[in-house]
């Protein structure tokens, strides 16, 4: 009876093994096939079966067999589709755009730019990676716009800009505040520098306020590090950015952080001014006594000297 089972098993293991040889020979046996018709119609039924890769297969064995003819459009419409199905968006967007260019005039060229925008739109990655996508997908967003003003699709595209400028606002306010949590004085004034940079590139930044306030803190901390002959002119700077702040955000939840370090930037310049004013009496003082000394030195040469005739 084990016997017997286990000849049945075998049995069974040898058809599924010859089933799948055969299937997969047949798939080979067309790949390898000359008619060229007949692997289009099997590569577009795989397609509509959801088959991806082995239609995918086909039409990339085909891409070159119906130049000028109406299958051509049809194979590169299905090789970008096929692609992005399989979410090999580099691809996708790669043949979309071929798609595009190759067949300006087709009904199916604007879906297909749109496509190759998005498919960069998908490939971005998240705001902590590098976003060299993410603006490829921004170009070729704007560029839909561009050629299709009036495209059902333009308000999605303007959308997706949207979302990608969001991600790469975050991106520059991560890197700038990277430089304020380092926490060394130098590293306080590049935060300042990068954060005012944000703010150029990013005019309409919803982390404006946020930016402003952090541009405020830095340079009151930079200040307060830095030597005294210079901290009247830098506490000077952080009450500008206090105005500049005070003025854009009124009931800004930081407004009383704010105040504190405009009070305190205040003090700091008197400070530094009583401080430089003790400096440059002491500086006064020593020159003085300077000169007085090499008087008294010149004096008692030239004495030395007459006594000596």
């Amino acid at each position: 009876m084990f016997l017997n089972r286990r000849i049945a098993a075998i049995c069974a293991g040898m058809m599924f093994l010859l089933v799948f040889t055969g299937c997969k020979s047949k798939f080979e046996k067309l790949r390898a096939s000359n008619n060229i018709a007949q692997k289009y119609e099997e590569a577009v039924k795989l397609y509509e079966k959801k088959k991806y890769t082995k239609a995918l297969v086909l039409f990339d064995d085909l891409r070159t067999k119906f130049r000028g003819q109406a299958e051509a459009e049809n194979i590169y419409y299905y090789l970008a589709f096929a692609n992005y199905r399989l979410k090999d968006y580099t691809s996708a967007a790669f043949h979309f755009k071929d798609f595009a260019d190759v067949y300006p005039n087709s009904a199916r060229a604007e879906e297909c730019r749109f496509m190759h925008a998005y498919c960069y739109y998908l490939d971005s990655p998240r705001s902590t990676l590098d976003q060299a996508n993410t603006r490829k997908a921004i170009d070729a967003l704007q560029l839909f716009v561009n050629l299709y003003p009036e495209s059902e699709r333009s308000k999605e595209a303007a959308d997706l800009i949207q979302k990608l400028r969001d991600k790469l606002e975050l991106k520059a306010f991560a890197n700038a505040r990277l430089y304020y949590d380092m926490g060394l004085t130098d590293d306080y004034r590049a935060a300042v520098i990068a954060l005012q940079n944000v703010l150029k590139e990013y005019p309409d930044t919803k982390y404006a306020e946020e930016i402003e306030f952090l541009t405020l803190k830095a340079q009151y901390i930079y200040a307060s590090k830095s030597f005294f002959l210079k901290q009247e002119s830098r506490f000077d700077d952080a009450l500008d950015y206090y105005r500049s702040f005070a003025s854009n955000f009124p009931n800004s939840k930081h407004m009383k952080e704010a105040e504190s370090l405009r009070e305190n930037s205040e003090k700091g310049i008197k400070t530094a001014l009583s401080q430089v004013k003790d400096y440059n009496k002491a500086v006064a003082e020593q020159e003085v006594y300077i000169k007085e000394q090499k008087a008294k030195k010149e004096k008692e040469n030239t004495q030395k000297d007459e006594s000596k005739k």
